[in-house]
């Protein structure tokens, strides 16, 4: 959750004026990541003071309040080297408002002011050990204490550089977080760091730099002190990173969207990794150092364009990612499938195939729309790998202690790579000895890293908070894994030959379904004022239910359920009446026969189900109040399909209620705290 954005020019003239527009600009990248209120912290124009401008809300609210405060004047003038930071929230602790919103200061001369994503554990024993000491708290966060942390430090230590006192900071607190400080006391300079939440710095220079590897620091003592002892001077080899160049701009983000337009190389930090940047050079120390650890991190280059986190001729995100979905599944397929040789190669995971055939179980592992991926595809995956398939919610799953063997191998599925609950239960289950495979869409996220192999989806960007295209090529990702592990099965050539057939003809399809906008649009108009919606199916197309049914929920705020037909008649069945909106699957598939007895048990109860079926199928059609119809393909795949039409009408509903469809209210886009 939240979006850190900063900014660093050394001898690279720019205004303040153009800094703000830098930052507002990123903010507005990283928007999906909280919306609950916005701030922006940089130096005042006689370079001996903080400005900080906070509000509650957008970041277009923040942005008038900048164009009210800092226009023309000193904030006009050029200065060659300048820090700004800057923040978009997602409230954890503290109600969204003013007083909570970041930066956040230290004092009352804002010494040292702190940008965090994530959650401080232990900020109320640390609260205390400072309030003892004569700080006071304006805000209800655990971030505050941070940047009070660091100043503590200071006049303990006032011979340390800028880079040790946040090092010594961030040893004396526990939790996730991504930070990034900024101080008066140190011009010029910004420091930031990560611990279970992402961070990278983008880094743009008018020549190219010395190495595309920034050196590992380590100190000497790296054990954890108490504030109140005299802390060891941290001792390295070479102090920072040489540049070929010194005309240099440098960003810290939460996300490469924020960047891409900016600079296309970038560094991935570590946990536990300290960027620094003084007199225009970059250092990154290392807090605690493992055998396993590099000596470098690698410059990479993103392949990200600017025109893929632009909304072009769309209303919204949301609605442009639906209907990029017949793009979005090809570039999934794209390099891996060969239609005209029958063959799947994912080089991600080719080297573990042999391992995970002799595995004792799958686990897949996920939140959300994530987790909905895998169930829409546990079917498939026993009946190719004949392996138990076990599907799991990543909360849930650490919750219980739940067993993990040494032969199992698990599926860690995240769009963004960075999900909180996904990550702790990947670490557990790598402690355990088991075979982690990561499903995401994020190159360089912490899942990406943390897993011994995996299956980048190729989704392309997402922006908008409810995940659709990553769904569906998430969903295509865990087909192709079990095309993979059934090609040397005889038995079973003719099932693959009909699914890569129907893969072939997938795009196309796709483009078919999302034809029936204006018809889902009619049908939004019906039942955006109703109070509940319940979505009804079975087999390969329960999943497309519970999807289904989260969408309306995260964007329409209306209640909606997903209910599995069979269970119908045990419970969902007494909210069926006249008044009650009723949306069923019907397809032609190995369980029609039980969907059309469920489908006729809601109709003798005076429902008026609307039907989602395949095109000419009349007779379930003649049961229905109203219908979409949706192209025939294989068993396996009509999830795909099916969900389209939900994304479409979650869609319009929220239109039509007012709702913010990119923003839904209380959500963000990453969910990287527990």
């Amino acid at each position: 959750m939240c979006g850190i954005f900063a900014y660093l020019n050394y001898l690279t003239p720019k205004s303040r004026q153009e800094v703000l527009d830098l930052l507002v600009t990123g903010l507005k990248r990283l928007e999906y990541r909280g919306y609950d209120s916005t701030g922006v912290a940089i130096d005042s124009p006689d370079n001996e003071n903080i400005v900080m401008v906070k509000r509650t809300g957008k970041v277009k609210v923040l942005e008038e309040a900048i164009q009210e405060h800092f226009s023309g004047g000193e904030y006009s003038k050029p200065v060659l080297t300048h820090v700004g930071i800057a923040h978009t929230r997602w409230a954890t602790h503290g109600v969204p408002c003013e007083r909570n919103s970041h930066p956040h200061r230290s004092d009352d001369g804002n010494g040292f002011v702190v940008v965090h994503n994530g959650i401080i554990t232990n900020y109320n024993d640390v609260k205390t050990f400072l309030a003892k000491r004569g700080y006071e708290f304006e805000s209800d966060t655990d971030t505050e204490v941070f940047a009070k942390l660091v100043h503590h430090l200071w006049k303990t230590h006032p011979t340390y550089s800028f880079r040790e006192l946040v090092e010594q900071a961030i040893l004396q607190v526990e939790g996730a977080f991504a930070i990034a400080v900024k101080s008066k006391y140190f011009p010029g300079e910004c420091v930031a760091s990560r611990r279970s939440s992402p961070l990278l710095v983008g880094i743009k220079t008018k020549t190219r730099l010395a190495t595309d590897h920034i050196p590992i620091l380590y100190g000497k003592d790296e054990k954890k002190l108490s504030p109140d002892q005299v802390l060891p001077r941290s001792e390295s080899t070479s102090e920072f990173m040489p540049l070929e160049e010194k005309e240099v701009e440098y960003f810290f983000a939460s996300d490469a969207s924020a960047v891409i337009e900016h600079t296309n190389r970038v560094i991935y930090l570590e946990d536990d990794d300290v960027a620094a940047v003084r007199d225009g050079t970059l250092s990154i120390h290392r807090l605690k150092k493992s055998l396993d650890d590099p000596h470098a991190r690698e410059i990479t280059t993103l392949k990200m364009e600017i025109q893929q986190i632009m909304k072009g001729n769309y209303d919204y995100f949301m609605q442009k990612e639906i209907f990029e979905q017949p793009d979005s599944v090809v570039n999934t397929m794209r390099g891996r499938v060969r239609f005209d040789g029958n063959a799947i190669v994912l080089g991600g995971i080719k080297d573990y195939i042999p391992e995970i055939k002799r595995c004792r179980r799958l686990m897949l592992i996920g939140c959300g729309t994530s987790y909905h991926s895998a169930v829409a595809t546990r079917q498939l995956l026993e009946e190719l790998t004949e392996l138990p398939v076990m599907v799991e919610l990543a909360s849930d799953f650490l919750d219980r202690n739940t067993p993990i063997f040494r032969d199992d191998v698990c599926f860690f599925i995240s769009q963004s790579g960075e999900t909180a609950d996904t990550l702790m239960a990947l670490r557990y289950c790598k402690q355990r000895g088991a075979l982690i495979v990561g499903i995401t869409n994020t190159v360089g996220s912490s899942i990406c890293r943390e897993s011994h192999c995996g299956v980048h989806i190729n989704a392309g960007p997402e922006i908008g908070v409810a995940s659709t295209k990553a769904y569906t090529s998430q969903f295509i990702s865990l087909v192709m894994f079990a095309l993979v592990m059934s090609e040397d099965r005889l038995s079973l050539q003719q099932r693959r030959l009909e699914i890569l057939q129907a893969l072939s003809n997938l795009a196309d399809q796709i483009r078919a379904v999302l034809q029936l906008d204006s018809k889902v649009q009619e049908l939004a108009k019906d039942l955006y004022q109703h109070k509940s919606l319940l979505i009804m199916g079975r087999g390969y197309n329960f999943a497309t239910c519970l999807e289904g049914a989260l969408k309306v929920k995260e964007l329409t705020y209306m209640h909606s359920e997903g209910i599995m037909a069979g269970e119908l008649k045990h419970g969902p069945l007494a909210l069926v009446d006249d008044s009650m909106p009723v949306l069923m699957i019907v397809l032609r598939d190995p369980v029609y026969v039980k969907c059309m007895n469920a489908l006729q048990q809601v109709t003798s109860r005076k429902g008026c189900p609307i039907i989602i079926c395949e095109e000419g199928d009349e007779e379930t059609k003649a049961f229905s109040s109203r219908h979409l119809e949706i192209p025939r393909t294989v068993d396996c795949l009509q999830g795909i399909l099916t969900v389209i039409p939900m994304q479409l009408l979650s869609y319009h509903i929220a239109v039509l209620r007012g709702c913010d469809v990119d923003c839904p209210r209380n959500l963000a886009k990453s969910v990287t705290v527990e």
